[in-house]
């Protein structure tokens, strides 16, 4: 029962790929190392992969898209990804961003992974702009990432479930005086690596660009 169980898995997770690849969608996280990706210079042993899972856990850090698809550099796009916490564990993902060496990244926006930490911004929260409050997730379970930028227009996606629908405007973006770079442009993804006691992890990572 259990071989024909796993046989089962992996055909689902080989259908699930042929359905991205053919509706556009590139996978740009082979499983196996960071080629493609570029480790900040904080911590960088924040950052590893096992398992086919890259591993977010330690210090701040923040590992950045670094590879040929869109020449990491897209304004509209739609991005999928499958997420696990840990309890208490903070992470985010970040878009529209680039490498710096250290800090929080100045550009782009935060599209939050928190369940079950302290902060009050919960998973898809647009962090600090249009935050949500309710985790729509478990910690310790996998969980389907979605987020899509088309325009001035931002989704959030859990699960299939649209959490966070943002159209930047002339009335809704006063962070901007606080956090200047919080806003669409172009650029990449990153992943970040929160704090000592957080830990997230990330497989089937998915880009498709529409510019």
């Amino acid at each position: 029962m259990k071989t024909v169980l796993s046989l089962f898995g992996i055909l689902s997770l080989s259908l699930a790929s042929t359905a991205l690849a053919e509706d556009g969608f590139v996978q740009i996280f082979n499983g196996e190392d960071l080629t493609g990706w570029k480790v900040n210079k904080e911590n960088p042993d924040s950052v590893s992969v096992k398992d086919g899972v890259m591993v977010v856990a330690g210090p701040r850090t923040h590992v950045f898209y670094d590879g040929a698809v869109g020449d990491h550099d897209f304004k509209n796009f739609e991005f999928k990804c499958k997420v696990k916490t840990t309890p208490g564990s903070n992470s985010g993902i970040y878009f529209h961003t680039e490498y710096q060496d250290s800090g929080w990244p100045d550009k782009g926006y935060e599209a939050q992974v928190n369940n079950t930490h302290k902060d009050p911004r919960k998973t898809a929260s647009l962090y600090a702009v249009e935050d949500n409050h309710e985790a729509p997730v478990k910690d310790d379970e996998w969980f389907d990432y979605h987020i899509k930028v088309e325009g001035k227009r931002i989704t959030l996606s859990i699960n299939g479930k649209v959490i966070i629908d943002f159209t930047e405007s002339d009335d809704n973006m006063g962070h901007l005086k606080k956090m200047p770079g919080r806003k669409l442009s172009s650029g990449t993804i990153a992943f970040q690596a929160h704090d000592p006691d957080s830990a997230a992890y990330y497989k089937d990572i998915y880009l498709k660009v529409n510019d």
